[in-house]
């Protein structure tokens, strides 16, 4: 039943995600793109939410929770770490193959304008949902498990990928989400987080990555007054991993 029910949620999250990969487009410049907004986009990522949301205080979706906990303890035993690794998988490989010659939809700088966007936005809401509803952890090492910012992390890259790339091949999307996916299961499996922590985290990683198309244009007129002035770009980019906060130095040139 476990994998079954993990296994149904993650694929009506792709099935959203490539539902949307008719979404219009329009040109901001030669080099740059935007997502423009439809209602229907959030969709999916609202669906998710809400879930985790509810799952915080409905008894069936907590008695739900405690069934896939009982499963996993009763049937796993050792650990696997890979999702420590795997939530950064998906939007590295955006510059990845970049770095490849696979081009996609924005430059370099837009594209980082996107990311360091949509990693602040999923980073400051995981955050703060963490600091005020202080779940418990299934494995009861702390009480800051909802919603799961491993999650969160590989699906706001799993939707950069599927942005970047959707008009390349479906696949890098597929790809993307499938990864994405994987990081969610592996927070369940090491008993780490909920079901509803992980949909929660899907859902916001999705929107998180929405929001930074949408705010793209308006934030690098800000930044860069003229297009003609991009000899170099320098960003100050911060990171959580779960346990330890930081800020990167990333400079694009």
């Amino acid at each position: 039943m476990f994998y079954k029910t993990i296994s149904l949620v993650f694929l009506f999250v792709f099935l959203g995600a490539h539902a949307q990969q008719n979404d219009s487009i329009t040109k901001v410049d030669s080099t740059s793109q935007q997502l423009k907004f439809n209602y229907k986009q959030l969709i999916i990522p609202g669906v998710l939410i809400g879930y985790g949301v509810i799952g915080l205080e409905s008894d069936q979706l907590l008695s739900f929770n405690s069934q896939i906990k009982n499963e996993v303890t009763e049937d796993i035993d050792k650990k696997i770490t890979i999702d420590d690794f795997s939530q950064y998988a998906p939007a590295a490989s955006v510059y990845a193959l970049n770095a490849f010659g696979v081009k996609g939809k924005n430059n370099i700088r837009d594209r980082s304008v996107i990311f360091v966007t949509s990693y602040v936005i999923m980073a400051s809401t995981v955050l703060g949902l963490k600091s005020i509803t202080h779940e418990e952890r299934p494995d009861g090492s702390s009480k800051n498990s909802f919603p799961s910012g491993h999650t969160a992390t590989a699906f706001a890259g799993a939707e950069f990928l599927w942005q970047e790339y959707k008009d390349k091949s479906i696949w890098y999307g597929i790809a993307g989400y499938a990864v994405a996916t994987g990081t969610g299961l592996f927070r369940i499996y090491n008993n780490r987080h909920w079901l509803t922590d992980v949909a929660a985290g899907a859902g916001i990683g999705i929107l998180s990555t929405k929001i930074a198309y949408w705010l793209n244009p308006y934030i690098t007129k800000k930044l860069f007054k003229s297009s003609s002035e991009n000899k170099s770009t320098s960003m100050v980019m911060p990171f959580y991993n779960g346990k330890q906060y930081g800020l990167g130095f990333v400079k694009v040139f």
